[in-house]
């Protein structure tokens, strides 16, 4: 247990850390107050836990560990819920109606449907 608590650990100090650098990256290259860099790295997040689940899913490609240090460490702490919901209450609290209805819908659709694209993906390439 104390191993994989380590593994998450290090996939989530990775995860995280390059969060925190890509959306300042494309806050800045951007320079909008849109939340953008929140907004494409969940999406990208989502993506890749689609392909790394599907990958998972097939035999001796990945290892439970790596499995965990991926999805839980790594996916988990780079994509994030509660900034998600703290730039969603940003923009309600800014009377951005418009922005935040595009913003929720988008997230939460393209969120999902990326997910399945990754998985599918790797089910339509590793036949």
């Amino acid at each position: 247990m104390l191993k994989e608590a380590l593994i998450v650990g290090l996939g989530g100090f990775i995860g995280s850390a390059s969060r925190f650098l890509l959306s300042q990256f494309i806050n800045k290259y951007f320079n909008i107050t849109y939340p953008l860099g929140t907004l494409i790295i969940n999406l990208f997040g989502c993506f890749l836990i689609g392909i790394i689940l599907g990958l998972f899913e097939k035999e001796n490609i990945i290892s439970p560990n790596l499995n965990l240090f991926l999805t839980v460490g790594i996916c988990g702490g780079f994509t994030t819920f509660s900034t998600f919901s703290n730039d969603s209450l940003i923009l309600f609290n800014e009377s951005d109606y418009l922005g935040l209805t595009f913003y929720m819908g988008i997230s939460i659709f393209f969120g999902i449907l990326l997910t399945f694209v990754g998985r599918h993906l790797v089910n339509y390439l590793w036949k």
